[in-house]
């Protein structure tokens, strides 16, 4: 297989999700440029090559055995630059969210203190419109620059992209790959803005199982005065435990890994989870993780 960037065979993925899934990939691929990514998705195309895109692994499930595709990762310079144009941020998909809440703050810009601690890359939160704190990813989004599977580059604005909360178009055509996106953030005080991170870690560490292996939060809140956590407690799940995957007791919309918990026993306590609040309290509760089966 010739392809220009950095190309692996039997590459560990556990290290590449939080979950610390210990699966592997046939293939694993880092194109050095756009241009290597166009080439990538001409001959996907042209050999029937099956493939998905990997961001840091933050909000996805990975089955146990090996991926026989091809696992792709923008993290490349070109994927992780940062331009700047007064109050306007054009980022690529291989920037952690993390590290773009701080940066902005030396341009005098905010918005993104609530993302923080989030362990994942723009790409994939652009993907899932990620938020906390009554925040998300699209609210100060202007645009968003993606391939398709036939290596188009199209630009879109944020109006002409469904999403919702943790959804978007792009859960629904998941083989369009984001490549960069450009948001327009509010003018901010540093100082008041550190601020808030501090109290947005502290709030974090004291409610979220931050020092154990996990994705996050598990399910969608069904509503904003009905929150998933509750009900899980509420129906007496918190520490239960399937396998090493087991229900925070810290954070009952939490699962962790208690050591060697695979893709199996995260999915098997996701559905007893499912199954025990839709019997107990009528609830449909809608996973907010991303489950890749192959």
């Amino acid at each position: 297989m010739k392809l220009n960037g950095k190309l692996e065979e039997y590459v560990s993925l556990k290290n590449k999700n939080t979950y610390r899934i210990d699966t592997t990939t046939r293939y694993f691929y880092e194109p050095e440029s756009l241009e290597d990514l166009k080439s990538f998705l001409s001959l996907a195309q042209e050999n029937h090559w099956e493939y998905f895109v990997i961001g840091n692994g933050s909000n996805l499930i990975l089955s146990d055995t090996m991926y026989p595709g091809i696992v792709v990762k923008l993290d490349s310079s070109e994927f992780r630059s940062i331009e700047y144009h007064e109050n306007k941020v054009t980022v690529g998909a291989g920037v952690m969210i993390n590290k773009l809440s701080y940066d902005i703050l030396d341009h005098g810009l905010s918005g993104l203190e609530w993302a923080s601690g989030i362990p994942g890359s723009m790409g994939g939160c652009i993907f899932g419109n990620a938020g906390a704190y009554n925040s998300a990813t699209f609210d100060f989004l202007e645009s968003v620059t993606y391939l398709t599977k036939d290596g188009e580059c199209i630009t879109k604005l944020k109006e002409e992209i469904s999403h919702g909360y943790r959804t978007t178009w792009f859960k629904e055509h998941p083989l369009n790959i984001i490549v960069k996106a450009t948001f327009a953030f509010p003018k901010g005080n540093k100082e008041e803005s550190l601020e808030l991170i501090k109290d947005r870690f502290e709030r974090r560490k004291a409610s979220q199982p931050i020092d154990k292996p996990s994705a996050g939060s598990v399910f969608r809140n069904p509503s904003p005065e009905l929150a998933s956590w509750k009900l899980i407690d509420e129906v007496g799940l918190k520490g239960y435990r399937i396998g090493d995957a087991m229900v925070s007791d810290k954070h009952a919309n939490f699962i962790v890994n208690m050591g060697s918990a695979t893709g199996k026993d995260i999915k098997s306590l996701i559905k007893l989870i499912e199954e025990k609040v839709k019997k107990e309290k009528n609830v449909d509760l809608v996973l907010e993780q991303e489950i890749r089966n192959w």
